[in-house]
């Protein structure tokens, strides 16, 4: 309980909690400086509004070299830690690792069936957030919006590059919903599965799908995770 009214009263401020999300999508370390210039308030407040987030775990701080010389100064990070705030407590992670373990003890049949279902998921979740969207109307530019959107809806923190003369979309995500259920042992699995998942939305919006292939993975210590949709001219 003590953990639970330091992390309510350290977001009890609305520069604080903005101060969190601004670091949570620059994906890059900031500094006290850059927080002070891009919120109008003095270093000494910034340093302040970092260090109690840091207290909590939200953030990760570390010493950088100075370039131009001189001490080293603090540089801060988003935390990988995740904070959990429930009421009454709920422990969907733990349902999820018993689901997926059932699964995994089927063989073969139950993985085909997890990456089945992720496909699945892909398409509904795009469909139900964008039911009345003709998407044979839309060009390129606009499904890829409504991608993103989703992504961002999900918390997938994502960011794409549409390399238009060769029809491919470079798709990243910056965090990954089932990264703690991922690290376990058949981390290969659940990110296929993940995969799939983002194939299903894929597919949802462009008829024209080739392939979707995994370029890089987060558990590899990559700090996106990366795929490479290609489509047909």
């Amino acid at each position: 309980m003590d953990q639970t009214l330091k992390i309510t009263n350290v977001l009890n401020d609305g520069t604080r909690l903005s101060i969190y999300e601004y670091v949570s999508k620059k994906h890059d370390v900031v500094n006290v400086q850059e927080i002070a210039d891009r919120f109008a308030i003095h270093p000494n407040v910034a340093r302040l509004h970092l260090s109690k987030l840091e207290d909590i775990g939200m953030i990760v701080s570390t010493h950088q070299k100075n370039q131009k010389g001189g001490r080293p100064y603090r540089v801060y990070k988003l935390s990988d830690e995740v904070i959990k705030l429930q009421f009454p407590y709920r422990d969907y992670e733990l349902l999820a690792k018993m689901a997926i373990e059932s699964l995994f003890n089927l063989g073969e049949v139950g993985k085909e069936a997890l990456l089945v279902t992720g496909k699945k998921f892909g398409k509904q979740l795009l469909v139900s957030k964008y039911p009345n969207t003709p998407v044979t109307d839309l060009n390129v530019e606009q499904k890829l919006t409504i991608l993103n959107e989703t992504s961002s809806m999900l918390g997938l923190d994502p960011e794409y590059d549409f390399i238009e003369k060769n029809d491919e979309v470079i798709f990243k995500i910056f965090n990954c919903p089932f990264k703690e259920i991922a690290a376990d042992d058949n981390f290969h699995t659940i990110c296929e599965m993940h995969r799939f998942f983002i194939k299903g939305m894929f597919e949802e919006l462009f008829d024209n799908l080739i392939s979707l292939k995994e370029h890089t993975n987060m558990l590899d210590g990559c700090q996106t995770c990366t795929y490479h949709a290609i489509m047909k001219p």
